[in-house]
């Protein structure tokens, strides 16, 4: 029996892709296997009455008050009782905090006749408010949608890592063990494999894995997943595996599979796929790659990710006022799915271009997708659709929406696209009466000389040629967007704000959102610097615990924290329809030369 777990913390509306997908395979292989969302399932056990009643100190202010409506909050971001609206908008429900209402804002943002909408997000920000009383006063790791994320993100060495590892278990961490134990006894598991998509999830999955080695000796631990296939590809800290047996890297159906007939005495250990053990004290990396075993999955053969045992009536869907994307990212119970592996484009200097989850296109058919929706949407009860491409490919999505049209299928769905040329009139209304409501695709830097200096592949004309198209069949538009990138000068990113501003002005995108380029060890920038205008900051080799972002000096004449400010406040006030008369370069009034 394998059992495949998501730790704690990752989104509270939907199951995390990763278990979905290897559960499917592995079953079709003849293993027996089940699968468990620790994170929900912890949520659940931690936004509840007596949970909070016995956890939050007694004197409090407002102690009283969270623990008695904490479990009519959660039944009613669960869809069990949208009654409860009405009380939550009228503010004689739930405790204020330091959450102060405005009543103009949100008649302004939700209308007199949004009421269950001003609900959730009054609700979401009840969460959140809890979330950081719980971290104050009960676990010092605990954030909302991830655990102990500062301590795991580019962390060079283990210490601290293992340091809070030492610590004794909070209350969260021994309800996490509490619920690990009890899928320890229900399932009698001979491997338990963990799938670590980011940071906020690993110090849970170690302090799991070294539960089960201590109590549960004999069954098998093995790691994988998004932060091993980025930190881990240069791993020497032979301390990781006092927590886990093996850390598999990129896909993971061939290196259980590989694990799986290993334990059952059917394949050698030299013979395991991309996987990290420990031998003699040393961190060693196995990857047989002969003629007589297949090194990767049939994209087309792989069957339909199979949600049976997932705990869907706990997922519950929150509200961001501020940003349109990241209000449907949270809302609503999404089916995420991946329409093809890795990128067709795959040529972005900022991106992990040399990784496999982007580097190796492969594409299954039309019919193989649609079928694979049929059978999601009847397994979970929902139509909604989160394709997690890195860039659905045009060819492919444009035979997608033809099948569902052709069946005469109801669906909903959105994902990345990258802004070409492929998305005329006539393509976007297809989109659109196939069932896709949202778009969201990188504009980066907003400025052509970066974009072509970057390899992205797109002008900024094309993305607002592609950007109107799909606004005006209907289709919400958010662009992901970039500073900081080397050699980029303030008057360039002045120019990029003002291209925004112009888009929102004329409606052709509807959310958007800044971030800071950071330079990664796997991207062609990373791996070429010099080509880009940085210059790689020295160090001695590999770090023995993580390796992902790199280090890099370039030459800036201004201030990048102060640039990135202005970039947010005048890109939320964009989105809500202010400030689109003035000119770009005014939001920069605050950014100082460096002189």
């Amino acid at each position: 029996m394998l059992l495949l777990v998501t730790p704690p913390l990752t989104q509270l509306n939907t199951p995390y892709p990763a278990t979905t997908q290897l559960k499917a395979y592995l079953q079709h292989q003849g293993f027996s296997v089940v699968q468990a969302d620790m994170g929900i399932e912890l949520t659940d056990k931690i936004f509840r009455r007596d949970f909070i009643a016995a956890n939050l100190p007694k004197g409090l202010p407002d102690a009283d008050a969270y623990a008695g409506s904490i479990d009519s909050v959660m039944r009613f971001l669960r869809g069990g009782d949208s009654t409860l609206a009405s009380r939550i908008v009228a503010g004689n429900l739930l405790p204020e905090g330091r959450r102060r209402r405005d009543d103009e804002e949100l008649e302004w943002a939700f209308g007199v006749a949004g009421v269950e909408d001003r609900a959730r997000y009054l609700a979401t920000l009840y969460l959140e408010e809890l979330a950081e009383l719980l971290k104050k006063h009960v676990d010092p790791h605990f954030e909302l949608v991830r655990y102990a994320e500062h301590l795991c993100t580019y962390a060079a060495d283990f210490d601290e890592v293992e340091a809070a590892l030492a610590k004794p278990p909070s209350p969260i961490e021994a309800m996490t063990i509490s619920l690990l134990e009890g899928y320890m006894q229900k399932h009698r598991p001979d491997m338990v494999a963990f799938t670590v998509p980011f940071p906020g999830c690993l110090l849970s999955a170690l302090r799991c894995g070294r539960y089960i080695k201590e109590q549960w000796p004999g069954v098998t631990v093995c790691m994988g997943g998004g932060f091993a296939n980025t930190e881990w590809r240069q791993l020497s800290e032979p301390r990781v595996f006092d927590y886990v047996d093996y850390i598999t890297l990129d896909d993971g159906e061939l290196p259980l599979l590989r694990l799986l007939l290993h334990q059952k005495g059917k394949l050698d250990g030299d013979k395991l796929l991309r996987t990290y053990c420990c031998k003699d004290g040393n961190v060693a990396y196995i990857n047989y790659m002969g003629d007589d075993m297949p090194v990767q999955v049939d994209n087309d053969s792989m069957p339909a990710p199979d949600f049976e045992g997932l705990p869907m009536d706990l997922y519950i869907s929150t509200a961001d006022m501020t940003n349109p994307m990241h209000s449907l990212w949270s809302c609503g119970r999404w089916n995420k799915m991946m329409m093809a592996h890795g990128c067709y484009w795959a040529k972005c200097a900022f991106c992990d271009t040399t990784l496999d989850y982007i580097s190796r296109y492969d594409a299954p058919s039309a019919t193989t997708v649609v079928d694979r929706m049929e059978r999601i949407a009847s397994q979970t009860g929902s139509t909604g659709f989160h394709f997690v491409d890195e860039a659905l490919p045009p060819r492919l999505l444009r035979e997608v929406c033809d099948e569902i049209v052709r069946r005469e299928l109801v669906f909903s769905f959105w994902g990345n696209i990258r802004f070409e040329k492929n998305y005329t009139p006539e393509f976007c209304h297809l989109l659109a009466q196939a069932g896709c409501i949202a778009v969201s695709g990188g504009l980066e830097v907003a400025s052509d000389r970066l974009l072509k200096l970057m390899g992205k592949g797109v002008s900024v004309q094309q993305t607002m040629v592609a950007a109107r198209n799909l606004s005006d069949a209907g289709i919400m538009v958010h662009t992901y967007l970039m500073y900081g990138f080397p050699t980029e000068t303030l008057q360039e990113t002045i120019g990029a704000l003002e291209n925004v501003r112009r888009m929102f002005e004329e409606g052709i995108v509807q959310s958007a959102f800044w971030h800071r380029y950071a330079m990664t060890v796997h991207s062609l920038s990373g791996c070429e610097p010099e080509r880009y205008g940085a210059r790689c900051v020295q160090r001695n080799g590999y770090n023995r615990f993580c390796n992902n972002e790199v280090a890099f000096e370039a030459d800036f004449d201004y201030d990048l924290d102060a640039v990135g400010e202005a970039l947010r406040v005048a890109t939320y006030n964009y989105m809500n329809g202010l400030g689109l008369d003035r000119p770009a370069s005014k939001w920069f009034k605050g950014v100082r030369a460096l002189r």
